[in-house]
């Protein structure tokens, strides 16, 4: 523990409301400050953009990033130069010759991501944030203030905005920073960032007995849009509705980080009387998925070029899942190209009514490891049906350790009968084939170490592109 973290968990609450609002000052002017307006102006106005006028934007910039990375940055130079690719190619490289260009993996961004993947010409005031880690070591992405800025202008026209929010109202935020001490179980369970309005609540304290304090935390700051981890939020919600707890409506509520399901909407729409929004990105800043008003999911091609692919780096048919390729346009001092993020997608062909020329995705289908693969290569990412209408289950995790064997850890109000163990494994069964299913009732089911509850967890590893290259 650093001694500023140290300070912070033995300070009182008012105090350690104070640092977090120092810190929260500083981020503000990181992310709003410096040319946020123009860039954030800028992206509302290309919403109104033809599909043309689209493609010669990213073609544009994906030659001009290219030729930099080149140029500029060890790894492409090299990774280009065994494609047998010069300067001269990339200035007339195309959408369609995407396929010529080399993948970037995970892995390669975590062992080379701090050296030989970062530019010899660097914008100023940059430093490295991590991603989460949560299913494996994290990796370090480069945001120069002026990078950290066009990000934002995006995020707030498509993200926020389409929501009908501002980050400029009072929201509140579940998310997986430790704000409380780790042994303490003692209310308040949130701490206030006064320059950003926002109430940070404890991913780590959410239960029946603490959801009043939650609601306190809501009234108190005059919550307007609730944002962060979805189960995080789904299951606050939840402990209002058991406890008949009266929440204030919101305008909405914005997940992240998980899977949002039909169930989770209903949920919200029950407990806040608002709609959900839901919504892609990562501390990567590769891509940017955002809901319109009209329900519908869009890329952002202002924020990457988006490639779904199979496992040959085919693109897939509309309505197929494939895994998600992002090449940045944005971040010149660190480039992602090609880069194979870890999430999968469905895209569709449909026309939105919304009018924008902004491509739709069906489907947000989930992250690569929570992916569960039957014997016969049937996937499964969502398993919430197969505990529907089972109401002693309070919380259930589905975890593959081979594809022979799955283990399900069950947390519930009183232990299931035969009959009930019976139903979950036939459900299991009739979406993922004959599989070893082992049924395990535990007391809690902890949070992994940033906070967040994993409702699926895949030991397996599904066939790479990178092992077919």
């Amino acid at each position: 523990m650093s001694l500023s973290e140290k300070i912070y968990q033995n300070s009182p609450v008012a105090l350690q409301n104070v640092l977090i609002s120092a810190f929260g000052y500083q981020w503000k002017k990181r992310r709003f400050g410096g040319i946020f307006p123009e860039e954030y102006k800028a992206a509302k106005d290309r919403e109104s953009y033809t599909a043309d006028d689209w493609i010669n934007y990213q073609q544009k910039h994906l030659q001009h990033i290219l030729t930099h990375a080149f140029n500029n940055v060890p790894y492409y130079r090299s990774s280009l130069e065994q494609k047998s690719l010069t300067a001269s190619d990339l200035q007339k490289i195309t959408l369609q010759s995407l396929g010529k260009l080399p993948i970037l993996s995970k892995d390669d961004l975590r062992k080379f991501g701090t050296t030989k993947l970062v530019s010899a010409v660097k914008e100023k005031n940059g430093s490295f944030l991590s991603t989460s880690g949560s299913t494996g070591t994290p990796v370090k992405i480069l945001y120069s203030h002026a990078m950290h800025q066009r990000w934002f202008g995006i995020y707030e026209a498509r993200i926020r905005n389409w929501a009908g929010v501002s980050s400029f109202i009072p929201r509140g935020m579940i998310g997986g920073r430790r704000i409380i001490a780790d042994a303490s179980n003692t209310p308040p369970f949130y701490r206030y960032n006064y320059f950003e309005k926002q109430a940070y609540f404890s991913a780590y304290h959410i239960s029946s007995g603490n959801a009043w304090n939650y609601l306190e935390g809501i009234r108190k700051h005059k919550v307007e849009y609730m944002t962060g981890y979805a189960m995080s939020n789904y299951f606050l919600a939840r402990f209002f509705k058991e406890n008949n707890l009266s929440a204030p409506e919101l305008k909405t509520v914005i997940p992240s980080s998980e899977k949002l399901t039909p169930e989770m909407r209903q949920l919200f729409k029950e407990v806040y009387n608002c709609k959900t929004s839901d919504s892609w990105g990562s501390v990567e800043a590769c891509g940017i998925v955002s809901e319109c008003e009209h329900g519908k999911l869009h890329i952002s091609p202002d924020a990457s070029i988006i490639e779904i692919l199979d496992e040959d780096l085919q693109p897939v048919e509309d309505g197929v899942a494939g895994d998600v390729y992002c090449t940045s346009l944005i971040n010149f001092d660190q480039p992602l190209i090609r880069y194979k993020i870890g999430d999968r997608m469905i895209r569709s062909s449909e026309h939105c009514a919304c009018g924008r020329n902004m491509p739709v995705i069906r489907e947000i289908v989930g992250r690569t490891e929570d992916v569960v693969i039957g014997k016969d290569g049937r996937e499964m990412v969502r398993f919430h049906s197969v505990f529907y209408d089972l109401e002693k289950i309070k919380k259930a995790q589905v975890i593959q350790e081979d594809v022979e064997k799955i283990t399900i850890k069950i947390e519930a109000e009183m232990s299931l009968n035969k009959e009930e163990e019976d139903l979950i494994r036939q459900r299991v069964v009739s979406q993922l084939g004959d599989i070893n299913i082992l049924i395990e009732e535990v007391a809690s089911i902890p949070l992994n170490r940033n906070g967040k509850f994993q409702a699926v967890i895949s030991k397996v590893k599904r066939p790479t592109a990178e092992k077919i290259l």
